[in-house]
């Protein structure tokens, strides 16, 4: 009995040594790859590869980690299923099914066709193409979502993309089945079967999304446990994923179905809230599964032909996904940018190779080849989606029906018309005093155009444009630009070029204040330091510090904020740190409450000015 209690124990300590070290990996290497600025994906792969059976040895078996870690993917598919509503699915059923599966056929044409030229039988050519057309739907969504670039146009096409080749792996898999070399002539009954077990099993999921989903959860709610509806939600997405996989399909596609059903849900937001936590967790131990089961040993014996098949079917891909993008009038910069992203395989290639060695198609050495094909290409998306805003092209913007600025003569020039900018206007128009307004972006000029506002097409960081908008006889220029950099070089034109004009400017943060004032501009001005002034003395009267009192607290506070800028002005950004109070438990002086009939400091006096005829600020 001891001796098997010693054992249970030796063992769970081993279990708790494999996931701190898988953790630890993890959290090592992907804060060093984002900083590079290469991404998280990039870093899981690595922290895998590096701990994985063919560098240091502590792991022996990344299949079993990946079978545990594909649940993450299942996880992401349902978040995003989450945000697409039925409505928003149909309206891209043409990408789906029209873009997606020529995409499919045409990549798929062009890598059987290279398989072929290296000399390899049409029937592997035609599997090995096909499977590293299954673009990896991990990495792409990890890498749109990371970009901010998952919700719009060009990232909904490839989610729509993504989604029919998930679809894809059902007919890959009994197109495999017809042509294993043992496969029998009458076996199109049970295809057909398996066919219509998957169809059955899709059309119960959507029932049971429809009709079951949302009274349960409504049912649950009414128990106020909270772990309770995490379960259900975890329920959900893996009972969604089990169905499928029982039917034939994907567990992902499942999971993602039951996010779709489950979209328009009033527990959307909490069934989120309950899954992300979990969802990152296991997404990245996917990642570190996949580096992990890269075969060094075989990318060493066959590393010419690895080479040449990850370049080759990178390239050929990424030339298919383009030429189909412009054939269906896909802008350039947007299809340079599908290619990139989707030129890799994917997790679902592990899958197609290893029925077609179990069918007889490949032999052991080539599905490891491939795979270790596909997991490099894996690899290599992360670096070249970070590398292709320096090769990008451009992006070419249409200036129908807006104005270029060109020999403007208002009294005051505003440069960035944002909602800062907007309302800087707004006192200065109702004066009556001639503004004149330029900003780069074009779909915000268009707007304001409705609403009343003549904006010109500009570039307020350019000198030309500053001579074409008037800067020079201008009485004032107004810098609310959001962005510190552009700020502070279009102050530094104006005071180099047009000194004798008066610059305003708005200040991003601190820093930015410092190097504005620097620049020499007449008054600049922390964009929220008075919206934050204002509400931070509502909350002190709403706590009840009387009037007087917090006017003079927030008096104290400009006061110290000014000191400290003018000492961060001489010095560095940390000059009259003193003068910031913290909210951590170390001796600081109190502030003593004023005393009845004592004197206000000049500050809160100027304040309590302001506001004696309306009192509240």
């Amino acid at each position: 009995m001891a001796a098997e209690a010693a054992e249970h124990a030796v063992s769970l300590t081993d279990q708790l040594i494999s996931v701190v070290t898988l953790l630890g990996a993890g959290v090592i290497a992907v804060p060093i790859f984002k900083r590079l600025g290469l991404g998280s994906v990039l870093g899981y792969l690595a922290a895998g590869l590096l701990i994985g059976p063919y560098v240091l040895g502590l792991f022996n078996d990344p299949q079993a980690i990946l079978h545990i870690a594909e649940l993450g993917v299942v996880m992401f598919l349902f978040i995003i299923g989450l945000e697409m509503q039925p409505s928003r699915l149909w309206g891209l059923r043409r990408e789906i099914f029209g873009l997606g599966a020529l995409q499919v056929a045409v990549c798929g044409l062009l890598l059987m066709l290279f398989g072929m030229s290296l000399g390899f039988p049409w029937t592997n050519s035609l599997i090995a193409g096909l499977g590293f057309v299954l673009t990896s739907t991990a990495i792409v969504m990890q890498l749109l979502e990371e970009k901010g670039e998952m919700a719009a146009p060009a990232g909904q096409r490839i989610v729509s993309i993504l989604l029919l080749e998930d679809l894809a792996i059902v007919p890959l898999l009994a197109l495999v089945a017809f042509l294993a070399p043992n496969a029998d002539p009458n076996a199109s009954g049970s295809v057909w079967t398996g066919v219509g077990v998957a169809v059955a099993a899709l059309g119960g999921l959507i029932l049971a999304g429809r009709y079951l989903l949302n009274p349960m959860f409504n049912l649950l709610a009414d128990s106020h446990a909270r772990e309770v509806m995490t379960g259900a939600a975890l329920l959900v997405v893996f009972g969604a994923a089990l169905v499928m996989d029982l039917g034939g399909l994907s567990m992902a596609m499942g999971a993602f179905l039951a996010g779709v059903l489950l979209s328009e849900s009033t527990f959307r937001h909490q069934l989120e809230a309950d899954i992300e936590p979990f969802r990152g967790l296991l997404l990245g131990l996917f990642f570190m599964g996949v580096g992990m089961s890269l075969d060094l040993a075989v990318v060493v014996r066959n590393w010419q032909l690895i080479a040449t098949g990850v370049v080759g079917y990178m390239v050929l891909k990424a030339i298919g996904i383009y030429l189909v993008a412009r054939l269906l009038k896909t802008p350039h910069r947007e299809a340079v940018k599908r290619a990139v992203y989707m030129a890799q395989g994917g997790e679902f290639a592990f899958v197609l190779y290893a029925a077609a060695t179990s069918a007889g198609i490949f032999d052991n050495e080539t599905n490891a080849i491939l795979t270790a094909t596909i997991i490099i290409s894996m690899a290599l998306t992360p670096l070249l989606v970070a590398l292709l805003p320096r090769f990008l092209p451009k992006e070419d913007v249409s200036l129908d029906g807006v104005e270029v600025v060109d020999d403007l003569n208002g009294s005051v020039l505003i440069i960035g018309f944002g909602r800062f900018g907007q309302i800087v206007s707004q006192p200065l128009i109702l004066r009556g005093i001639d503004v004149s307004i330029i900003d780069n972006d074009v779909e915000m000029i268009q707007v304001a155009g409705t609403f009343g506002f003549k904006v010109y097409y500009g570039d307020g960081t350019r000198l030309d444009i500053l001579h074409a908008a008037g800067a020079e006889r201008a009485q004032a220029v107004l810098i609310c630009v959001d962005k510190d950099e552009q700020a502070v070089l279009i102050a530094e034109h104006m005071k180099t070029h047009f000194p004798m004009v008066p610059v305003f400017a708005r200040a991003f943060d601190r820093g930015t204040a410092i190097r504005l004032v620097h620049a020499g501009v007449e008054y600049q001005l922390r964009e929220t330091l008075e919206s934050a002034s204002v509400f931070a003395s509502e909350v002190l009267r709403h706590l009840g510090i009387p009037y007087e009192e917090a006017v003079e607290t927030i008096a104290e506070m400009r006061r110290r904020d000014a000191e400290r800028l003018s000492l961060q002005l001489s010095g560095d950004i940390r000059a009259g740190s003193g003068l910031f109070k913290g909210n951590a438990p170390v001796p600081a002086p109190v502030q003593q409450p004023r005393r009845a009939g004592q004197a206000l400091n000049p500050e809160a006096e100027e304040v309590l000015k302001q506001h004696a005829d309306g009192g509240a600020s």
